[in-house]
């Protein structure tokens, strides 16, 4: 591509034209383009009243899925900040785990959320209000109009509105990730005046992305750094660029040697580069999605295995998730261009037991990809069902403990998790792709 084609490509996409894709409606999601000013405006806003809030309150619990807690959570990390703590499993272990940790009297709960329906953070919101019942001690962020800001308004909560042009895994540098970041103390006003116009660097990744894409090379081993980016940038390559039987699989922290592999570099001089950071990979995959022909905006195949999670809690079906298939004829099937990808429905604070799996995974050659339940189903989801059929999938789940009712439902904590581990292992199977499911402790 020429230097005049590249940069009639930049002009186009902040022309907001939206042929640069499939000429659907991409062009109404291009929000995320100017966010980043929008958010310089209402930065003192933002700090003043983060600054009072953390006179009140010693830690803050952000309440959120996918395009709403992952960003938080990279920030935390990359900042090194303790007073922030992102929930985003149904597990009852980890439900448990944040109870006896946090002291809730001194606890502020960030329930974020575009829709304002998100299963798993209304679930959360409700068995946290019903423990504390203070209007002062949660804070919603939301699109105007969703069903979470009228319930913000009867309850007297404070409420910052998120852009309705943006699609979760673009907010990063809107309310979703802006306002938890200035409750962690970090300097908003310069994260945000790092990520204004990075689209030129943006554009260099986003080509590098498409034509790695094109020689077959769709697996992006993207560079580990201390914050961990690519939990990140791995929802916002996944979500929006796996679909139609094509797509990039990100692979964090994987070696970029091998012939389906590509290497992806995260730039970071310091802390607040990540503002930049945010931008520039939000511009590449926008420009990766032109090269792969696809809208990289949409997220079509997400819907089924929610729809599969409500179909078996409606049943009254409590899944039990027993072992299913055979590991060793999986990973025995398994060749580049393959990848494995480990979906674990289990306590986060038991991870690291997943080790043994991941390394057996790796004898295969394969590039291994892995995800706790249900977050990587509003991250990596709509690549396993909409993206090239590569996968091959290994499903752990294990003994989810005494059930934690939720408020208003007629399950509990642990029932939904079941029954999101078998709506997803139903979601993969009717497309066909091969899964096997292990309980942990048999690893």
């Amino acid at each position: 591509m020429s230097v005049a084609t590249q940069q009639q490509l930049v002009e186009r996409i902040w022309a907001r034209d939206a042929t640069v894709w499939t000429g659907a409606d991409e062009d109404q999601w291009l929000g995320w383009l100017d966010e980043p000013q929008r958010m310089l405006e209402r930065a003192g806003e933002v700090a003043e009243f983060a600054q009072a809030a953390r006179t009140k309150f010693e830690t803050f619990v952000l309440l959120g899925m996918g395009g709403s807690s992952l960003a938080p959570e990279v920030l935390k990390r990359t900042f090194g900040q303790k007073h922030l703590h992102v929930l985003d499993t149904t597990h009852p272990e980890m439900i448990r785990h944040a109870e006896r940790s946090l002291d809730l009297a001194n606890t502020m709960f960030i329930v974020s959320s575009k829709s304002g329906t998100t299963l798993e953070t209304l679930s959360h919101y409700a068995y946290f209000w019903e423990q504390t019942g203070n209007p002062e001690q949660f804070i919603v962020v939301t699109d105007p109009g969703s069903k979470l800001e009228g319930v913000a308004g009867e309850r007297g909560m404070r409420v910052f509105h998120g852009e309705p042009t943006i699609g979760g895994r673009y907010s990063a540098l809107s309310p979703f990730g802006i306002v938890p970041a200035a409750l962690m103390g970090i300097d908003v006003e310069r994260l945000l005046t790092n990520a204004q116009r990075k689209a030129n660097p943006g554009l260099q990744l986003g080509l590098e992305l498409g034509d790695g894409w094109r020689q077959g090379r769709d697996k992006v081993c993207i560079e580990e750094t201390d914050g961990n980016f690519g939990l990140w940038a791995e929802q916002l390559i996944a979500e929006s660029t796996g679909k139609q039987g094509r797509g990039l699989i990100p692979a964090p922290g994987e070696t970029f040697d091998g012939p389906d592999r590509q290497g992806a570099e995260v730039h970071l001089a310091d802390s607040y580069a990540i503002g930049g950071e945010f931008f520039r990979w939000e511009f590449a995959v926008a420009v990766a999605g032109s090269i792969l022909e696809i809208n990289p905006f949409d997220q079509p195949d997400v819907q089924a295995a929610k729809d599969k999670t409500k179909g078996v809690l409606a049943s009254g079906d409590d899944p039990q998730l027993e072992p299913q298939g055979s590991l060793d004829e999986l990973l025995a099937s398994a060749e580049p261009p393959n990848y494995v990808a480990i979906q674990a429905f289990i306590d986060p604070l038991r991870e690291r037991e997943l080790q043994p799996l991941v390394d057996r995974a790796h004898e295969t050659s394969c590039v291994v990809t892995k995800g706790l339940g249900p977050r990587y189903l509003h991250s990596t989801g709509q690549l396993h069902k909409g993206g090239p059929p590569t996968g091959l999938f290994v499903q752990v789940v294990d003994d989810t403990g005494e059930e934690i009712p939720i408020p208003g439902e007629d399950f509990g904590f642990g029932r939904l998790i079941r029954a999101q581990a078998e709506g997803d292992y139903r979601s993969l199977q009717e497309r066909g792709r091969k899964i096997v499911r292990l309980r942990l402790e048999d690893l």
